[in-house]
């Protein structure tokens, strides 16, 4: 009879195997390891023991790098993770990647498109493999042709509080940042595969990309980045980006319905002005910040002007964008068409008032660091965070500098970044039934 002795029972097999690979406790920042290679090359890791790496290439390709005739084009760099490369047929990459129990996702906004890998930390190489692969896509076209309908089902997806906020920053700066991070319809089938390789060309370069890493090594994704080939023909670090300018406005889509959607902005703060930019992300949740429980009475100025136009159901939220050279901040409003004009007069009164209380901005501050370390405790918030910091300022802060800088900002700042807006002139994006949708100069 075998004996029984030397077993492990079952049950503490599992609570072993479960205790090793226990993810990081709500609230756990991990420290943060920055460098830069030769090549100018930013490379940054969060070193967190989790069971899942993820590494993510962020690249500065968004759509303000978009010239007229390749409207569009950082969408299909979107679609591309799911494409051939040079190296690597698109099934391969599927193939392998799921294979060890990966994924590989995309992402990308107006200034940046990032290409993620998640796998279980014993098999990070096999995502690095395929990852770096995609600097070199291939673009075929029977490829593009046959992912037209994934084009159209994504646009048709598209929310209109989306499309709003896009007819916004199309009112604001007409281009460049104004331009949509989704492919206009009648672009569709019309950017060959030259025009896309031409734009990657332009816009992957190591001067103006980041490698970040959460549960990996710093040497070893070191290493990585330094094997990384970026196209020839790099645009310097910058792509073919010109300097922001805002000009205000209004930009309108009629649809059918009885319902509005509106967003109002003004000028906000650049990412580059560190101070600015967290005076205007503290009077976000200081004047939009929404209610705290469900059901209950919004705070802040957005909350009481709502309160103030009518009775009648309006969803509203604060609306703040900051970019590397400008910045938005307003609100998005939506309602029935019947409510919506008395509901946006209320909001830009509120808007332009210039004023925030000592009050507002306290809450405003709990708001913000709650979602700042909400962020960081998040391996997957934390990858697009340090991504997006590395990418845009070449460094990144860690949760403590940042909770640190977000109290060192004064209620004179906050005030400054309310008066700013107040004196810009207003950006009108909106889409629905407008009868009752005043116009930015009505607004002034």
């Amino acid at each position: 009879m075998a004996c029984n002795a030397n077993k492990t029972h079952l049950l503490r097999a599992i609570a072993k195997r479960g205790y090793a690979t226990c993810p990081r406790l709500v609230g756990d920042t991990s420290p943060i390891n920055v460098n830069v290679l030769e090549n100018k090359l930013v490379v940054a890791t969060a070193d967190a023991s989790v069971p899942v790496s993820r590494v993510s290439i962020v690249l500065r390709a968004g759509s303000r790098n978009e010239a007229y005739d390749t409207l569009g084009a950082s969408h299909l760099l979107r679609l591309a993770g799911s494409l051939s490369t040079q190296r690597s047929s698109a099934f391969a990459i599927a193939r392998h990647i799921q294979q060890v129990g990966g994924t590989l996702t995309t992402w990308g906004d107006r200034e940046l498109v990032g290409y993620t890998v998640e796998t279980t930390s014993d098999n990070v190489e096999t995502g690095l493999h395929y990852l770096q692969d995609l600097l070199q896509p291939a673009f075929k076209p029977w490829e593009l042709k046959g992912n037209a309908k994934t084009l159209h089902n994504q646009l048709d997806a598209v929310s209109r509080e989306e499309r709003a906020i896009e007819l916004v920053h199309k009112a604001a700066f007409r281009r460049g940042l104004g331009n949509s991070i989704y492919i206009p319809r009648f672009q569709l089938g019309n950017i060959s595969s030259e025009s896309l390789l031409h734009y990657v060309a332009n816009t992957f370069s190591a001067g103006s990309a980041a490698v970040v890493g959460v549960g990996v090594e710093n040497n070893l994704l070191s290493g990585f980045a330094q094997t990384l080939n970026f196209p020839s023909g790099g645009g310097g670090g910058t792509g073919s980006k010109s300097s922001a300018s805002y000009f205000g406005g209004d930009a309108r889509k009629d649809t059918a319905g009885h319902r509005a959607v509106v967003a109002v902005a003004g000028e906000g703060g650049a990412a580059s002005n560190i101070k600015e930019a967290l005076a205007f992300a503290i009077l976000e949740q200081a004047v939009g910040g929404g209610a705290a429980t469900k059901r209950g009475k919004s705070a802040g100025a957005f909350g009481e002007a709502v309160s103030c136009a009518s009775d009648a159901p309006v969803a509203y939220k604060a609306l703040n964008r900051s970019y590397s050279d400008a910045g938005l901040f307003g609100f998005v409003a939506s309602a029935d068409s019947k409510d919506i004009g008395k509901a946006v007069e209320f909001l830009v009164r509120a808007l332009k008032s210039g004023s925030v209380s000592d009050k507002d901005v306290a809450r405003g501050k709990a708001l913000l660091k709650a979602r700042v370390i909400s962020d960081y405790s998040s391996d997957s918030g934390l990858i697009r965070q340090i991504g997006q910091q590395a990418a845009l300022t070449r460094t990144v802060l860690e949760a403590e500098a940042l909770v640190g800088a977000i109290d060192g900002i004064s209620l004179d700042q906050v005030q400054a970044a309310a008066k700013k807006v107040a004196g810009s002139k207003l950006s009108v994006g909106a889409i629905g039934h407008l009868a009752n949708v005043p116009y930015a100069s009505d607004l002034a």
